[in-house]
């Protein structure tokens, strides 16, 4: 006999709607200092975004801004700062009126529409997305073929586009990503800069499955809908790194909350489909199955009713993973180990194995680093291990009411431990941790938010670079001992009331 999956808190049990306004435009009348400080910046990033995108591709408006480039970039920086700043005077207004989750994330589709039509900032991954959609366009396989190919097909153009580091790599993507790409490209044509507004408009999907679906997640955790929808729609690190890139990540995570959503509103097996889906846009969404799977499944006090769920919901991800591969058309080169290795071409002074590796090769030879790829071929495996046990651990605790938070950690690990931890990366959980209470209180969740937004240059070259590694991990030290001292502290505080309580309940 199985046991029904239902939450222990129902949405809107512990947040009154009541207690919110409807208005969806209060916050437009209570902070509309924040709101339109947050609406220029958004402005001000675009127009002078055009210029410093880099690549070959001329955008659809290219202001001159004189006296020259150097002008365009202080804009471009004061437009993120202002970003910044009315983030966090509207995270006060949600604190200090409390609106509705719609209120807070009509705002955040204001500052997103200039975003909209900016060119691609950040990362121009959005023309590899068109090359390897180009690729699966010409009957090609982008999971053997490399951009590079294009130039040999009559679209040169295309693969100018690229940048060069990546011309010779494989697609890392999903097959429902990618058909999606080529689905574009057939309509676009040679015109990359349609293209480029298309795909991020398929991207932006992820933004409202977000608006739809995080005030819901957040409400059956028990936390409070409107914050979370403040902590992640309006964040710099969504609107700058997501939207503005146009990274495909928006989308995963998107139906990675929607999935998680719905299992814990009591429809376990829809909630692993759109999973499983997400996962034919990014593989790190299987982590979202897996959770889901073995929380669902420890609902049971059988194990023959154990592992008739896990059973179940196994055959549903892999009929959608099956269904949509075969509909592609492109085969199961998806799941090669291509992969997992092309994210390995880039080195990071912000990937913890890259910058102990940098850190001791530096120290062992004077500064001259000359065995640096060799130290990092060991410790890259080694954390992948750590956060792969790290990520175990999260998932023997996690129960129905936490599954957002330890499945947020466990993301977060995969992107710590993963052979390039790009800051955009750190979405994929801090999106759920925005969610989960009491992680989205935190100062550190926030402070992600904020700075991950700054760590990379307009033209997508990381800030930090591999000789700052030292001071990188040294800051991932300090950082860790206080979010370990503060946990503990915590812990001891949450004991110690409950202790205080059943003394109280003990007293005749």
């Amino acid at each position: 006999m199985t046991t029904t999956f239902e939450p222990e808190l129902h949405p809107g049990e512990l947040v009154e709607p009541q207690t919110r306004p409807r208005d969806p435009l209060c916050l437009v009348r209570r902070a509309p200092g924040s709101v339109l400080l947050g609406l220029a910046g958004s402005v001000l990033v675009t127009v002078a975004g055009a210029r410093l995108s880099g690549g070959t591709v001329r955008w659809w408006f290219h202001p001159r801004i004189p006296p020259g480039g150097s002008t365009n970039e202080v804009i471009l920086y004061l437009g993120m700062a202002a970003l910044a700043i009315a983030w966090l005077g509207i995270g006060r207004a949600v604190r200090s009126h409390t609106p509705a989750p719609s209120a807070v994330a009509a705002v955040g589709f204001l500052w997103c529409a200039p975003l909209l039509l900016s060119a691609p900032l950040f990362s121009r991954d959005v023309y590899s997305y068109i090359a390897q959609g180009t690729i699966a366009h010409l009957g090609l396989s982008p999971y053997h073929d490399a951009p590079a190919v294009l130039g040999r097909l009559g679209q040169s153009h295309v693969l100018g586009a690229v940048d060069p580091f990546w011309r010779r790599v494989t697609a890392p993507y999903g097959p429902l990503f990618l058909s999606a790409v080529s689905v574009i490209v057939s309509i676009t044509g040679t015109n990359l800069v349609l293209g480029a507004l298309l795909v991020r408009a398929i991207e932006i999907l992820g933004l409202v499955l977000l608006a739809v679906y995080l005030p819901r997640l957040a409400r059956v955790g028990g936390a409070d809908p409107a914050r979370a929808v403040w902590l992640v729609l309006l964040s710099p690190l969504v609107l700058l790194q997501l939207v503005a890139a146009a990274h495909n990540d928006l989308l995963m995570i998107g139906l990675i909350v929607a999935g998680v959503t719905l299992a814990l509103e009591g429809r376990p097996l829809l909630g692993v489909a759109v999973c499983a889906l997400a996962t034919t846009i990014k593989v790190p969404a299987i982590a979202a199955v897996i959770f889901i799977l073995v929380t669902w499944a420890r609902n049971d006090p059988s194990w023959p009713g154990r592992l008739r769920i896990v059973a179940r919901g196994a055959l549903v991800a892999a009929a959608v993973l099956a269904a949509v591969t075969l509909i592609s058309g492109l085969g199961i080169g998806w799941v090669s180990t291509g992969l997992f290795s092309t994210p390995g071409k880039v080195r990071l002074a912000v990937t913890p194995a890259t910058a102990l590796a940098w850190t001791i090769a530096s120290v062992l030879h004077g500064g001259v680093a000359a065995n640096f790829k060799g130290i990092e071929s060991v410790l890259r495996p080694i954390g992948f291990a750590i956060s792969v046990l790290l990520a175990l651990r999260l998932l023997e605790r996690s129960r129905l009411q936490t599954v957002p938070r330890y499945l947020g950690l466990a993301l977060i690990a995969f992107a710590f431990g993963g052979p390039a931890a790009w800051p955009w990366y750190f979405a994929w959980g801090l999106v759920l941790l925005a969610a989960a209470s009491p992680t989205q209180a935190s100062w550190l969740v926030a402070a992600a938010l904020v700075a991950g937004a700054f760590l990379v240059k307009p033209d997508g070259i990381l800030l930090l670079s591999r000789g700052s590694a030292p001071f990188v991990l040294g800051f991932y030290v300090v950082i860790g001992a206080v979010a370990w001292y503060t946990s503990r502290h915590r812990g001891r505080a949450g004991d110690r009331s409950r202790g205080s309580a059943r003394s109280a309940l003990a007293e005749p």
